[in-house]
């Protein structure tokens, strides 16, 4: 293994103080909880947003706290829940006076650790709700989850309830807002190759030279099928009709369009996949007005990509293009 890594126990900390070193006038670092906030959070005059998960998946969700996005992260070590406490230390620490909305991707363990920390919020007399986001198309139960997954769709979700808490909107506002976006949001994933967590130090598992893995998990989980190496036009067909004949969408329909990378896939490569993705939506009378692309919610170093789309309407539109300022500029 060729990794950037000093001690692998040390990996997500020496990450998380990079970062807030990076941005020192808006965002702080609190390793008791490996918790990245906003040094501005929380507000009086906004619900604070909160997700965790495991690390591993960068940007998501570390690198997208900011205004317009959320108020905190509290991610685990890679591939991993964040424990029950890190959560609730970071909701006690992020409790405002217009509530938390803890948003959080369907894996067994983070909603174990949310679930928890919600009760105890609540036992201490903080108003917490928490929001449930499951994109993949791929599989509805996988090696993590029961149900569907949540993956590179959280993006959506956190983009219209950063915007709207923003605007002023309550939590029970939010809660409508986020369960909208999230059902009109559908994603499908494949690998090329597998990815290498640090403390491991092989791959998760092996892919032949010419196998690729379709409907694979962000940690790695089995997909639908593997299959022999196909063309970058056969592969993102395959992925595109699994994503668009799920809600269904239709004839007519605005859309979003997001071509994620998983960690080792070059830009030049996404690019290609969206040409062929956009060509074939416009084929079917599917309008993009909205296109993303790069590296949203990856897996290590894995090579590969997901495609989302999001049904447009005023309300998600306007909201997705609200302005955000975080670590990166995806938005």
């Amino acid at each position: 293994m060729k990794k950037f890594v000093n001690d692998p126990k040390n990996y997500v900390p020496e990450m998380l103080q990079g970062i807030a070193l990076a941005n020192p006038e808006t965002l702080k670092y609190v390793p008791e909880y490996n918790l990245i906030m906003r040094t501005d959070a929380p507000r009086d005059d906004k619900v604070s947003i909160i997700q965790g998960s495991g690390s591993g998946h960068e940007p998501a969700h570390v690198m997208t706290v900011g205004k317009g996005m959320l108020d905190a992260a509290c991610p685990g070590d890679v591939f991993a829940a964040p424990p029950m406490d890190y959560v609730y230390e970071t909701t006690k620490l992020l409790a405002s006076p217009k509530g938390v909305l803890l948003l959080v991707n369907n894996y067994t363990g983070d909603r174990m650790a949310f679930d928890m920390s919600q009760e105890l919020s609540a036992a201490d007399g903080l108003t917490v709700k928490t929001l449930i986001i499951d994109d993949d198309v791929a599989v509805k139960d996988s090696t993590y989850t029961v149900g569907r997954r949540g993956v590179a769709g959280n993006f959506f979700v956190m983009k219209a309830v950063g915007a709207a808490s923003e605007q002023g909107a309550d939590l029970d506002e939010l809660v409508r807002i986020g369960e909208k976006v999230n059902s009109v949001t559908r994603t499908m994933g494949m690998a090329l190759t597998a990815c290498t967590p640090p403390a491991k130090g092989s791959p998760l598992f092996e892919l032949g030279p010419d196998e690729m893995e379709m409907g694979v998990g962000i940690h790695g989980e089995p997909g639908r099928s593997r299959e022999p190496l196909a063309s970058a036009n056969d592969i993102i067909d395959q992925m595109l009709e699994a994503v668009r004949s799920d809600l269904p969408y239709e004839s007519g329909d605005n859309v979003a369009l997001m071509i994620n990378g998983l960690g080792g896939t070059p830009i030049s490569e996404l690019y290609l996949l969206y040409g062929r993705a956009h060509k074939v939506l416009t084929d079917q009378g599917i309008n993009v007005r909205r296109n993303y692309v790069g590296e949203y919610c990856t897996s290590l170093d894995m090579a590969g990509a997901s495609v989302t789309l999001v049904k447009l309407d005023d309300e998600i539109d306007g909201l997705l293009s609200a302005p955000a300022e975080i670590a990166i500029r995806v938005f």
